[in-house]
């Protein structure tokens, strides 16, 4: 009997010190997986965890648009009680109900890249979104010498982050440039070929179109794409987000300039905070992530072409 026991006893230390050496789980939820920006996102949020002993458990919806998916998502890790969630809410009021219900279960929420309407997150870390509207303004208005018709080709109603792209880029002209004329703001839905469709339309319905600015990599390469289909390089694309085919189209002429974001420092500032939080440290509540206007002729700079093509392999090698 002594002796079950006291095997009894060495199975329950062994079990206590297995459990202590697990690694806690922070789960990381970007609006969409595919595009280069969140897997950079990706690569920043596992530097940050490899550095609090955390383990990344990243999950996404298959569209960008899509909340009542990356909803789903949330409510699966809340459920598991995961040590913190790293989130860029798809909807700012859509996203509300379940950072809520998580900071009610003690799961600490960090949010990223585009803002939530609610006061239960630890942090916040973004693009200053507006200032990266009215980056592209202050570009059209000094190509176009402060005059001209002008058009947005936006992400979609109710994103955080780009309707404030959108309402920097619109101050800016009224402010800066009152000769300048915005015609229309349209919506690409993250979906190339609507945003295509939507440039093309603006531009039949304004022959005289001076100038675009597309405030998300997805409508950046719609719009680039109704102009080559009209050969339209008299009109002045500036886009916001970077890709390899943007990037080829900035070089190519087809693309003013690029107004492009941090993503590796969001994701690793943002999962950085849960760490922080964890430990019982002070953690910022706002953190700007940082953007930049890229011309064609900064693209060849060793600076430029580490922040727009990251070594990830290094983070995200399986």
């Amino acid at each position: 009997m002594r002796v079950c026991s006291f095997l009894l006893l060495i199975l329950c230390l062994l079990d206590s010190g297995c459990r202590r050496q697990e690694k806690l789980v922070v789960g990381v939820v970007p609006k969409g997986a595919n595009h280069i920006f969140w897997q950079t996102v990706h690569a920043g949020a596992v530097k940050a965890a490899r550095e609090f002993g955390m383990e990344v458990e990243w999950n996404a919806p298959t569209l960008e648009v899509d909340s009542s998916r990356q909803i789903e998502i949330v409510e699966s890790m809340v459920n598991r009680k995961l040590a913190g969630i790293v989130l860029a809410p798809v909807d700012k009021k859509a996203l509300v109900s379940v950072v809520d219900r998580a900071a009610r279960m003690g799961v600490p929420v960090s949010i990223f890249d585009s803002g939530i309407d609610t006061a239960n997150r630890i942090c916040y870390v973004a693009t200053n979104n507006e200032e990266g509207g009215r980056m592209a303004a202050r570009r059209l208005g000094q190509i176009l010498g402060g005059k001209g018709k002008v058009a947005l080709i936006g992400f979609m109603p109710g994103s955080a982050s780009t309707m404030e792209r959108e309402s920097g880029f619109q101050d800016e002209l009224k402010l800066k440039f009152p000769q300048m004329q915005m015609v229309s703001l349209l919506f690409g839905m993250a979906n190339r070929a609507k945003a295509m469709a939507a440039t093309e339309n603006v531009m039949a319905a304004n022959p005289d179109l001076a100038g675009l600015f597309a405030d998300n990599e997805s409508s950046s390469s719609g719009a680039v794409q109704a102009l080559k289909s009209r050969n339209a390089r008299h009109v002045k694309l500036v886009a916001f987000d970077a890709s390899e085919q943007l990037v080829a189209d900035c070089k190519a002429g087809w693309i003013d300039s690029l107004v492009v974001q941090n993503p590796f420092r969001m994701g690793y500032e943002a999962t950085r905070a849960i760490g922080l939080k964890l430990r019982g440290k002070p953690v910022e509540a706002r953190i700007d992530s940082g953007a930049r206007l890229i011309l064609a002729s900064d693209l060849e700079s060793a600076e430029v072409k580490a922040l727009l093509f990251p070594a990830l392999g290094e983070w995200l090698r399986r």
